[in-house]
């Protein structure tokens, strides 16, 4: 049981917090994939996942670097992640305002007048629109606890860490 997968948090929760954002940007890729495209303010939310897998990825292959360190930049990371989503949550819920562009998937083409008709048609992506909800929690919300989650995991695992 010591080298199962349930063991890696404890084992290495540098790889386990990397592991941990791959699979949530792969399901933010998946729902993509199946119709719910990101808004701006989505995408927003998906760069401090790639940043935490890059840190993880590097300081697993270095690991010159102090563990303590490395959690408490991935705890950095996944809490301006949570700060994003949290404002993703209020402006869906028109708490506050958002921004004020809204973002459309465009396909690429040799063509100016297909390209040009492809950004005239292309559907807008409203970021105070939810697009997907699941128990009156949209993925705005859910990435909201994720990411918490993720910050309240590394800071605890830094202070353990000597």
């Amino acid at each position: 049981m010591s080298n199962s997968i349930f063991s890696l948090p404890n084992r290495n929760p540098v790889l386990f917090a990397g592991v941990a954002a791959a699979v949530i940007l792969a399901s933010a890729f998946g729902f993509q994939f199946y119709g719910y495209h990101p808004c701006d303010m989505c995408w927003w939310q998906r760069y401090p996942y790639m940043v935490a897998m890059g840190v993880a990825l590097f300081a697993t292959a270095v690991q010159k670097i102090p563990q303590k360190w490395i959690l408490f930049l991935l705890a950095l990371t996944f809490a301006v992640d949570a700060g994003l989503a949290m404002f993703h949550v209020g402006v869906e819920q028109r708490w506050w305002e958002g921004i004020s562009t809204c973002s459309g998937m465009v396909g690429v083409t040799d063509s100016v007048n297909d390209a040009l008709d492809a950004i005239m048609n292309a559907p807008l992506i409203r970021c105070d629109e939810i697009a997907w909800s699941l128990f009156g929690i949209s993925m705005a919300g859910y990435n909201f606890l994720l990411a918490t989650g993720l910050t309240v995991f590394c800071v605890s695992k830094a202070r353990q860490a000597k």
